[in-house]
């Protein structure tokens, strides 16, 4: 049996190298059969539009309030804190955050599979 625990205060984000200003805290290397990770997404960030071929994928908002475009053509959703979005895989989607605060997500896919994603164009 094995376990890790995480502490919000002992969590640290790493940048993605874009222009989101989006940063993640993986848990992908510590699971065997699932993605997964803390994202920060700070005010006005935007995640690609994309669509995972047979990945699902879960969000989960710890902290603020972000909304989705779902489908295409896509489908506006707000998640407010504690909400959670479960989408299956062949679905496009993109994460925003609209608001004037950081949104803390946690996002889960399984299998675990990447860079099998395909980007699309802003909807």
């Amino acid at each position: 049996m094995g376990y890790t625990v995480f502490r919000p205060d002992e969590l640290e984000f790493a940048e993605r190298g874009d222009e989101s200003g989006r940063t993640l805290f993986t848990l992908s290397d510590r699971l065997a059969h699932t993605r997964a990770g803390f994202w920060r997404y700070p005010p006005g960030a935007r995640g690609r539009r994309h669509v995972e071929p047979v990945q699902e994928e879960l969000f989960v908002v710890l902290e603020g309030a972000a909304a989705m475009l779902l489908g295409d053509p896509p489908d506006r959703v707000e998640l407010p804190r504690g909400s959670v979005c479960a989408v299956q895989p062949g679905t496009a989607l993109q994460v925003l955050n609209e608001s004037e605060d950081d949104v803390l997500l946690l996002i889960v896919g399984a299998p675990p599979e990447t860079g099998r994603a395909e980007i699309l164009p802003e909807a």
